[in-house]
């Protein structure tokens, strides 16, 4: 079974999101950087982030308001960068930024795909290409499955059925140039049938074979996805963490 390393095209890609060079996720200090809005980044907000901090499973890179600065310096110095995420670090952080008006966000724990797997499973399915999908504008069953944001696109979509009723779908939406978000929603009847390992796969292969670059997200605790993930041949890539308004 052939790897697949993407892991140089995420460096590059990080690199526009936290202002820094792709060498400094290599290095073994942390990085903090001000906060930029630059061309090619994923985008999932308007304004520049306030803080947010990332980690490859070594060092932590870390880009910010200029106000958070010499906290951060600190907060960062002679420490192993992924440890920055655990909880008791986390709490004085949440602090500092209390005193601005904002609190953390939840950290989001991202895969990108190591191996290619064909499915086991065989359901009957139906692909739905981009200017289909807004016909699903209105069905809250599948919030994970699309964005519905222009400014990251739905690209494609596929799901399965038992005659009449859908009994899940997957679908990507173009976060950055060429890299292709993966999220997919199973009906409650549906599940552990492997129908979500299923479609995530179809659709991370399609995607491969487009020459683009899938990827996928999910939180700490949330296991279901976890192993849709590894069933689909991704592994963890890196876990990131940002900030709201409180």
């Amino acid at each position: 079974m052939k790897k697949m390393n993407y892991y140089p095209a995420l460096c590059e890609l990080l690199s526009k999101e936290y202002n820094c060079s792709p060498d400094d996720f290599m290095k073994k200090e942390n990085i903090l950087t001000e906060s930029r809005l630059i061309e090619g980044r994923r985008v999932y907000a308007k304004e520049k982030y306030f803080f947010h901090m990332v980690t490859t499973g070594g060092n932590a890179v870390v880009t910010a308001d200029e106000r958070l600065h010499p906290f951060l310096r600190e907060f960062i110095r002679d420490r192993e960068g992924h440890w920055l995420f655990e909880f008791p670090n986390l709490l004085p952080l949440e602090a500092e930024l209390n005193r601005y008006g904002y609190q953390l966000n939840q950290s989001f724990h991202m895969f990108l795909p190591k191996y290619r797997v064909e499915p086991e499973s065989t359901y009957p399915v139906k692909w739905i290409k981009e200017d289909g999908i807004a016909a699903f504008s209105e069905d809250e069953r599948f919030e994970n499955a699309f964005s519905f944001n222009p400014a990251r696109p739905d690209r494609l979509a596929v799901y399965a059925y038992d005659g009449e009723t859908i009994m899940g779908m997957a679908g990507c939406s173009e976060d950055a140039p060429g890299w292709l978000q993966v999220g997919g929603d199973v009906m409650e009847e549906y599940r552990s049938m492997g129908v979500g390992s299923y479609l995530v796969t179809l659709l991370v292969n399609r995607i491969l074979d487009e020459g683009k670059i899938p990827f996928y997200g999910t939180s700490l605790s949330n296991y279901h996805s976890w192993n849709i993930a590894l069933n689909a041949g991704f592994r963890p890539a890196w876990v990131e963490i940002g900030v709201k308004r409180k």
